[in-house]
């Protein structure tokens, strides 16, 4: 049940990127303007983050209400995003607003099941993460299932399943086992971050992944584009950004017989050769491209819920909450840096010569890992 919830939860997360062609035919915006409405929701999933954690609000009130409360508003600002969408201005508040929402349904999920698996968790992070990034594809299916229909149902659409989610959760999640309160936001717990090896190896390869994940999301529609349009468009990024689901899975199993940073650090590879491989495979036949974007998709996001689980496992034990707090919320500033500079350059740069840069993340992540690879199978 949380992992269907935090499905339906997270899929207003890229609903304008499944409409943006519509958007722009209505409206006359430049391509780049996906950018700015991509970075504004990962804005205020990052004020979001920080506001919750240092009002300890899952802690304060019961996990379940809050992901209930926080479901309903980003139901409430989808809805109305898509009324006022003819407002760049207007759209970019309500996605960011959505953005802060989406802080009591991503987090909250994983805080409720680390307390409901206290054993597994590395496993039970990679259903959630996994459900995270299909739900994130999810408006690409519904989008290419309403091709022909007004783009404002895909809206409606997830609006409606983040309602659904809140409920499910309420009604199919037993209420968790008390855990004892938390402190709120530890700065202090920065200088974990700098200061303990094992610690900093698992942040700043997450740093890494960061820089590759959201822009290659974003950017899946603008490759695909040069072979597909309309619905198959659609379905194919649909596929793409779901296979990551799958990799989340499978690596959360992996996980428990070769440890997290093992399975982290291959998937991490297997992406940043993808990203170096894009000048020979957009010009390769059909089949090539399709195949690389699906190993692409799997592996850009598979590593995601074994850095958090590599994170939760090193930080200090007063200070897990504050450490996965602030190495989110810079991991997303990270994002919006990178999703900002390469959708920018897309307007210019061949994205046989663009895509290769995203590789930067995975090496510097992979270098960061080291000290974790060379301690063996620890999980």
């Amino acid at each position: 049940a949380l992992v269907l919830a935090q499905f339906l939860g997270t899929s207003p997360w890229f609903a304008v990127n499944a409409v943006m062609p519509a958007l722009q035919a209505d409206f006359g915006w430049p391509p780049q303007t996906v950018g700015l409405l991509t970075s504004a929701l990962q804005g205020g999933f990052i004020v979001g983050a920080l506001v919750f954690a240092l009002l300890a609000v899952a802690d304060r009130f019961p996990a379940r209400q809050v992901f209930l409360a926080c479901a309903l508003a980003s139901a409430a600002c989808t809805v109305a995003a898509a009324l006022a969408a003819s407002s760049l201005t207007a759209l970019v508040v309500l996605r960011a607003l959505g953005g802060f929402c989406l802080a009591g349904i991503y987090p909250v999920g994983m805080k409720i099941a680390a307390q409901v698996f206290p054993r597994g968790l590395g496993h039970a992070l990679g259903l959630l993460v996994g459900a995270l990034v299909l739900g994130s594809a999810l408006p690409h299916a519904l989008r290419a299932m309403s091709a022909t229909l007004p783009w404002t149902l895909v809206f409606y659409a997830v609006a409606a399943a983040s309602v659904a989610a809140g409920v499910l959760v309420m009604r199919g999640v037993p209420p968790p086992p008390p855990a004892p309160p938390s402190p709120g936001l530890k700065l202090r717990a920065l200088a974990a971050i700098v200061t303990d090896r094992r610690l900093r190896a698992s942040v700043f390869g997450y740093f890494g992944h960061m820089w590759e994940l959201y822009t290659m999301w974003v950017l899946v529609p603008f490759v695909l584009a040069t072979r597909l349009a309309g619905a198959p468009l659609s379905w194919m990024a649909f596929a793409v950004v779901g296979a990551g689901a799958l990799g989340c899975a499978v690596g959360g199993r992996l996980a428990a017989r070769v440890g997290s940073a093992r399975v982290a650090g291959t998937q991490l590879a297997v992406s940043g050769l993808c990203c170096l491989a894009a000048p020979w495979m957009l010009d390769a036949p059909a089949a090539w491209v399709y195949g690389w974007l699906l190993v692409w998709g799997i592996t850009v996001a598979g590593d995601s819920p074994q850095f958090s689980t590599l994170t939760a496992t090193n930080a200090p034990r007063d200070g897990v909450g504050s450490v996965l707090t602030l190495s989110n919320s810079l991991g997303f500033a990270i994002s919006i840096v990178s999703i900002e500079l390469f959708v920018l350059l897309s307007a210019t740069v061949p994205l046989g010569q663009l895509l290769p840069w995203l590789g930067l993340g995975p090496l510097l992540g992979l270098i960061a890992l080291r000290p974790l690879l060379r301690a063996g199978p620890a999980r």
